[in-house]
């Protein structure tokens, strides 16, 4: 049987302490590896319910569900989950849902063995220079807390987790479930009991102590399950995030892991850096014998059939639109951190204090062109000093070791 994170008494009982009711938590006789609970409908629910990256569980011939209809979430094809029932008192239903992706990490060696056979040699040249990058221009540092981990920094690192989130997606101009106040609140709980039991860990990139890039994930004995990932938007130019998976995968082999788990939802990340598609089904058990079950169960595969046929015609992405809008309007609109019109360097002798100021605080339209300037002449943040033009406030120079150069934004 799979120890799966999600079975955990910390993750069930941190998720019914947020969204579920204690008196409604049931075993069914025949299933093994989770907990349901009932709900409105009369429908028993996994706990959990979509919360998890993943539910295994298993039968036995001694399963009775008497008349009750049962929907099991999120169940993934390669945990090898029944898909028929061991006796005729019970039918199983499955239906696919989202597609998932995973790196499997047992094929590969080390990170340089798992580049050399995933990718041609003109994306290796690029990914490593990438990563080169970053840790010439910054002071890079990366660390996976599990274990024991001090309360003050968790929370610290978790503040910093969501104000990432909330910056990539404002800047995406989408909505993200993960940010209601409801469900940051019990992942910032369930991550810090998971961690403590080594169930779980924050992966975390830093740049001279700030995390730029945080994720979250849970641990089985031989998975790591990628659950919300993040990275500070002001490093897309090192291509942060796939320097994050490079880290990951790097430290997922050295620490004996198998599998690297992506999870559900279509991304072109996924594609690009998985070795193995997967489906995520909803599993359905009834009673076929009992009408008030059948009928449950007709509804259930229906309702998550039609879902997926109308998340196949992209209409959540739209609705995820429309929700970023409509919370917009309540919202004190952010100064963008894109620096606007064409961008241009130029050789310079900087003649201090002959018409330039130094400036010492970076707003975002300035640090999106200091960081233009590191990662195109490969100076180290830390020696790099910027001045803007007293008369033309658009001018600025920006003096490395080696390098001095004007930039003039149009």
């Amino acid at each position: 049987m799979m120890n799966n994170p999600y079975a955990s008494k910390v993750f069930i009982d941190t998720w019914f302490e947020h969204f579920g009711k204690i008196g409604s938590r049931a075993k069914i006789k025949g299933i093994e590896g989770i907990e349901f609970f009932k709900n409105g409908a009369g429908i028993y629910v996994n706990s959990g319910k979509t919360h998890t990256k993943g539910i295994f569980y298993s039968l036995t011939d001694e399963i009775q569900i008497e008349n009750k209809t049962l929907l099991i979430n999120d169940v993934p094809t390669y945990f090898g989950c029944p898909t028929s029932v061991p006796n005729n008192s019970t039918k199983l239903k499955t239906i696919k849902q989202y597609p998932g992706f995973l790196i499997e990490l047992d094929r590969f060696d080390s990170l340089d063995d798992y580049m050399r056979q995933k990718f041609k040699k003109s994306s290796r040249y690029k990914l490593n220079k990438y990563k080169k990058r970053l840790t010439q221009c910054f002071d890079i540092q990366y660390k996976m807390y599990t274990g024991k981990m001090d309360e003050k920094e968790y929370h610290r690192i978790f503040e910093r987790f969501r104000l990432l989130l909330e910056k990539r997606f404002e800047d995406k101009g989408e909505h993200n479930n993960n940010l209601d106040k409801k469900e940051w609140g019990f992942y910032e709980k369930v991550g810090l009991g998971m961690i403590q039991e080594k169930k779980a860990g924050l992966f975390v990139i830093e740049d001279h102590g700030t995390p730029i890039a945080i994720t979250l994930n849970y641990f089985s004995e031989h998975n790591i399950f990628d659950a919300i990932t993040v990275f500070d938007i002001d490093y897309g130019k090192f291509h942060l995030g796939s320097v994050n998976i490079m880290f990951l995968i790097e430290w997922g082999i050295k620490n004996g892991y198998k599998v690297l788990d992506f999870s559900k939802g279509y991304f072109d990340y996924k594609i690009r850096w998985s070795t193995k598609k997967y489906d995520f089904e909803y599993h359905v058990l009834y009673n076929p014998k009992s009408l008030t079950s059948r009928i449950k169960a007709f509804y259930l595969t229906y309702f998550f059939k039609t879902k997926q046929y109308l998340r196949d015609q992209g209409i959540n992405k739209i609705l995820n639109k429309i929700r970023f809008v409509l919370k917009r309007k309540n919202d004190v609109k952010t100064q963008s951190n894109m620096a606007s019109g064409n961008l241009t360097f130029e050789d310079y002798t900087l003649e201090v204090d002959k018409g330039f100021d130094k400036i010492d605080g970076y707003g975002p339209k300035i640090k999106k062109v200091f960081f233009e300037f590191l990662y195109l002449f490969g100076e180290t943040s830390k020696d790099v000093n910027v001045f803007q033009a007293q008369e033309n406030g658009e001018k600025y120079v920006f003096k490395g070791r080696k390098y001095c150069k004007t930039a003039i934004l149009t």
